[in-house]
């Protein structure tokens, strides 16, 4: 049995494990609005509320932040696809339709603004260029191949050389992150995101359907 006096050692103990989470989302914003090379790990102390000095004790450097983001904040968007794409009861257009309705929730938070920052800064840091390529887009690739690869197996899609059609589907998703983190801060230019996805869905399933003289 607990007293009333272990209350502080708890409370103390529930906020150093909720620590990294904190951090991570500080820095996440940070990267958003600065950068990675513009960052700094005390920056990202002070606006998760430690002292400068702890940060230290969860990460040793800013590139072990960054990969921390993109583990524990991008990369359960990809599992989250895989569980579908590992479904065999969802048609291939399904799972293209959900993974393109799970970038539009994503387009309004940070997330977004990472792969226009790996993008932008990959010349200074390309060991964190090869991380991202690593970790998201060789995933992320591989899903979308598995996608089109069952709907041309079952019937759903055309033959198509998934090779060529692997950005058909991703461009202007990647677009869209990238307008909003560049130009879009910066110009009365409006894209509506949720038009621009849907009719991309149109076309593309369009230019996939099985051609009914076969």
């Amino acid at each position: 049995m607990t007293s009333d006096a272990d209350a502080p050692t708890r409370r103390r103990a529930r906020r150093k494990d909720d620590r990294p989470g904190e951090i991570i989302a500080a820095a996440l914003r940070l990267f958003s609005e600065r950068g990675f090379a513009a960052t700094k790990l005390e920056d990202v102390a002070t606006s998760a509320g430690i002292g400068k000095g702890t940060i230290y004790l969860y990460f040793p450097t800013k590139e072990h932040l960054f990969r921390a983001v993109v583990r524990q904040a991008v990369l359960p968007n990809l599992d989250a696809v895989a569980a579908m794409v590992a479904d065999p009861n969802l048609a291939a257009a399904d799972i293209l339709r959900a993974m393109a309705e799970r970038f539009l929730q994503l387009l309004d938070t940070d997330l977004t603004a990472i792969p226009k920052l790996v993008l932008a800064e990959s010349g200074n840091f390309p060991a964190l260029a090869r991380f991202y390529a690593e970790e998201v887009v060789y995933k992320g690739m591989a899903l979308i191949r598995g996608v089109l690869a069952r709907g041309i197996e079952r019937g759903e899609f055309r033959p198509v050389d998934l090779d060529g059609a692997l950005p058909l589907f991703s461009s202007p998703l990647l677009l869209l992150a990238l307008w909003k983190n560049s130009l879009g801060r910066h110009t009365d230019i409006q894209l509506d995101a949720h038009k621009i996805v849907a009719t991309h869905l149109d076309v593309l399933l369009r230019g996939l359907a099985p051609d009914p003289q076969r």
